[in-house]
């Protein structure tokens, strides 16, 4: 894990051999697993440090620790980025939201394995899942990765958000005219963009950025709307 370990020390974090060792495992059953269910289509070793764990962990440049420690990944999948962030942050109370049962079985197998606490792994798609009173406006971080279209995503996220707290959205390439779609969703939704942060790592050839949204008034009851509906047709 020596280019996770460099790309870490960039970012001001230090990770421990006890931190690397689970960082290895994490792989090792991430491609195992793979063969027989489709978790990720980066297997090479390095890569997977460098686009899977550091990526994950590029949060951590726009993440405000001392606001809270509650956090949701949104469509998490294999557990990107919320299990590379809870190995550095083993405080944090999360939660890995994903709507494929199979890849939620890899999600509860790996959270034993790798000997995590206070993780809870909820199986079921956010549109449904945000209306629930246990999940809906009660965390400090909202979490999402490579999911959908920001006007999408913000329908999506920003109802898990409490007020007061944030949604951390990663994303790739040229994000303004997304960006732009989806202002009035945003403010719909009680959110407020703070910042667009770009990660400048040389170990990304490619641009990304953190799109990072303020929680400061409650999202109205009827959203997010129905199964699809947010793709179908985004909000703005």
């Amino acid at each position: 894990m020596e280019k996770l370990s460099l790309g870490a020390k960039k970012l001001g974090l230090e990770l421990t051999p006890t931190q690397l060792e689970q960082f290895d495992i994490y792989y090792q059953e991430m491609v195992d697993w793979n063969k027989r269910v489709n978790l990720t289509a980066i297997t090479d070793y390095e890569e997977v440090q460098i686009k899977h764990f550091l990526d994950s962990l590029t949060v951590t440049i726009a993440w405000q620790q001392a606001k809270g420690n509650t956090v949701i990944d949104v469509g998490t999948g294999a557990g990107i980025p919320g299990i590379p962030l809870k190995i550095v942050f083993p405080d944090i109370k999360l939660v890995l939201l994903e709507a494929t049962a199979k890849k939620a079985a890899f999600l509860r197998h790996i959270v034993q394995e790798l000997g995590l606490n206070d993780v809870e792994i909820v199986v079921g798609r956010a549109e449904d899942i945000a209306h629930l009173a246990q999940y809906r406006e009660r965390f400090d971080l909202v979490l999402s990765r490579a999911v959908a279209q920001l006007p999408t995503l913000a329908e999506l996220a920003l109802p898990f958000c409490a007020l007061g707290g944030s949604f951390i959205a990663q994303k790739k390439g040229d994000t303004s005219e997304e960006i732009s779609r989806a202002s009035k969703a945003i403010g719909l939704l009680g959110g407020n963009l703070r910042e667009v942060k770009r990660v400048d790592l040389e170990e990304f050839a490619d641009e990304r950025w953190l799109v990072v949204i303020d929680k400061v008034s409650p999202t109205p009851a009827q959203y997010p709307r129905r199964s699809g509906m947010p793709a179908k047709r985004p909000l703005g």
